[in-house]
């Protein structure tokens, strides 16, 4: 049973998480579009949930844009601030992914679209992404410390959008 942070986060306004949100999906548009990455990002949100520490995106099957983010915030900020920041992601975390957010001690986690929705836009038996039925949140609850989880944004039409973005980047057959 996870026990909870020392730390307390800042709730996220719902202005905030759109923001985070449509940055979110800037950032995974731009590295498709302009270098040809993957469709896949994360943005690292300062405590105050609007200042972006850092951004990064999919690099290969295995160099995840979110597992990226947490080792290079891991390197870069202390442990007890960390905990007090929030990860964006477009997609939500794999098991590694999860687990590298877990031992950077990063507080919040934030998804906009669903492992099982990825599921459905790139198949089954996809070498380059062999989707892992394996929810963030079941990762995170076998932890001795809490990851607070906001997503997928159905509700809100994010995820609509990624895997919008996400099936026409797909149709260029870069997986």
């Amino acid at each position: 049973m996870a026990t909870p942070n020392p730390t307390s986060l800042t709730p996220l306004t719902k202005l905030q998480l759109t923001a985070a949100s449509h940055a979110a999906l800037v950032h995974q548009i731009q590295a498709q579009d302009l270098h040809k990455k993957r469709p896949f990002a994360a943005i690292l949100l300062a405590p105050d949930n609007e200042t972006i520490l850092l951004s990064s995106n999919s690099l290969s099957h295995v160099r995840h844009a979110e597992s990226e983010l947490a080792r290079n915030a891991a390197d870069n900020y202390d442990w007890a601030y960390l905990a007090c920041c929030t990860l964006v992601s477009t997609w939500e975390p794999c098991a590694m992914c999860a687990g590298a957010i877990y031992w950077a001690h990063i507080g919040r986690l934030v998804y906009l679209a669903s492992e099982e929705a990825l599921r459905g836009v790139v198949g089954v038996g996809n070498p380059e992404n062999l989707t892992l039925d394996l929810p963030c949140r079941r990762v995170f609850e076998r932890g001795q410390s809490v990851v607070e989880v906001i997503g997928p944004l159905v509700e809100e039409g994010w995820e609509g959008r990624v895997v919008k973005d996400s099936t026409a980047y797909k149709a260029v057959d870069i997986w």
